[in-house]
């Protein structure tokens, strides 16, 4: 069966989700191999070497170079929850056939173990849309930790396939949101990226919806809201919807629908966008209805998880530092990895964005991902003597990667 999934935006998300978490092959909390799980990712993801930087309050030296860590990084517990009930999956089912819908998580070495435990992973065709014509009934799918659309789950619960969902906690707590939104007829805003598959999901359960990328886009969706009644009307409304053709849902009516609005957020979000933009739209409501009727036309909730906000805080924090430079460990896909990237961008610190230590091509020359560029080589990155380097990784990446970053840079400095 080819997945040709069309939004159905006045779905009944609830109702289904609480069908689906009452089917006899809907598995959400493990199946009590969590020891065994724990066990092996210690093996594959512990680093002694982190263990021992965080004993001597996250600054280390080794010969030239002083590391300063930053005091939350790397793992985050929903990760490690998706991560451990996924390897829980395949001893549960040793036989069956074992697929996922999407990475599990933005880190390519732990996705790169799923591929060598024969977890395949469901293809993507050319126009972006998967293709589940390999998954036969009875087949076991795991859901990753930014979820899945309603419209997969819908078509996996009718193909009679056994369903692990890993979603994120804090993932859920924003769908909840969502259907606050939609239960009181708001416009669900969502920052974020409209193509990312946690925005995708989120964006399912809406009943409309329009995803805004940034501050600056949300300030076009403010000025719209305030002068949409000047002329030419039609040329504006036309300017809109080609702009954000991508980021809303069918037949979305810019004119008709952002009259009562809702925020939500992709959970990786930088915190400090999302709540300028909350503000943002709650004063244009206020100037647009008056001050009176701000609650008949908005709606806000802060959904940037507690991990997130908590790597972002620490890396304020370290880019304070006199720092030489600052290196950033993640996925390159890693939407929480970028927005620490952007932080350092802001300090005016030098930085690199690598996804593991193979980047490091030697004490001259160094492969990274400048924000919103393709993968680059930079000379010169590493300064002779003394160096003071900072470190962090995304929530998606484990200390071992971290560890193996470290001491390719000790090394270096050491010839």
């Amino acid at each position: 069966m080819a997945a040709n999934i069309q939004p159905e935006p006045y779905l009944d998300t609830q109702a289904i989700r609480r069908s689906l978490q009452k089917s006899p092959n809907y598995f959400r909390q493990g199946f009590g191999h969590g020891e065994e799980a724990e066990t092996t990712m210690r093996s594959q993801y512990h680093s002694d070497l982190i263990q021992t930087i965080r004993e001597h309050d996250y600054v280390y030296t080794e010969g030239d170079v002083t590391i300063y860590l930053a005091k939350s990084f790397g793992f985050c517990w929903g990760v490690e929850r998706a991560v451990a009930m996924a390897y829980e999956t395949r001893t549960q089912f040793p036989t069956d056939k074992i697929w996922i819908t999407n990475e599990i998580i933005h880190n390519p070495s732990v996705n790169a173990k799923l591929k060598e435990m024969e977890v395949q992973f469901v293809p993507v065709k050319e126009d972006g849309t998967k293709d589940f014509s390999g998954v036969n009934t009875g087949d076991v799918v795991i859901l990753p930790a930014f979820g899945a659309s309603i419209q997969e789950t819908q078509l996996l619960d009718r193909l009679g396939s056994k369903i692990v969902d890993t979603t994120c906690p804090w993932v859920s707590k924003v769908w909840n949101r969502v259907e606050k939104h939609k239960k009181s007829d708001f416009t669900s805003i969502v920052h974020g990226k409209y193509n990312h598959e946690e925005t995708v999901a989120t964006s399912s359960y809406a009943k409309r919806y329009l995803v805004v990328l940034n501050l600056e886009e949300a300030e076009y969706v403010a000025n719209y809201i305030l002068n949409s009644g000047e002329s030419p009307k039609e040329s504006l409304r036309q300017e809109f919807l080609t702009k954000f053709q991508k980021a809303t849902s069918p037949n979305f009516d810019p004119d008709r629908d952002l009259v009562r609005l809702g925020v939500a957020n992709q959970t990786t979000m930088l915190k400090g966008e999302t709540e300028a933009i909350g503000k943002l739209f709650e004063k244009t409501m206020m100037q647009k209805y008056g001050v009176e009727n701000v609650n008949d036309h908005f709606m806000a909730f802060n959904t940037i998880c507690d991990a997130t906000q908590e790597r972002q805080d620490a890396m304020f924090e370290i880019v304070e530092a006199d720092l030489d430079l600052m290196i950033v460990i993640g996925g390159y896909n890693s939407s929480n990895t970028t927005h620490l990237q952007e932080i350092a961008i802001a300090r005016n610190l030098p930085s690199f964005h690598i996804d593991n230590v193979e980047r490091i091509l030697s004490a001259n020359v160094i492969e990274h991902k400048p924000l919103g560029k393709a993968i680059a080589q930079s000379e010169n990155w590493l300064p002779s003597g003394k160096v003071k380097i900072g470190i962090t990784s995304g929530a998606s990446t484990p200390d071992r990667v971290v560890e193996d970053v470290i001491n390719k840079i000790f090394a270096l400095k050491s010839i």
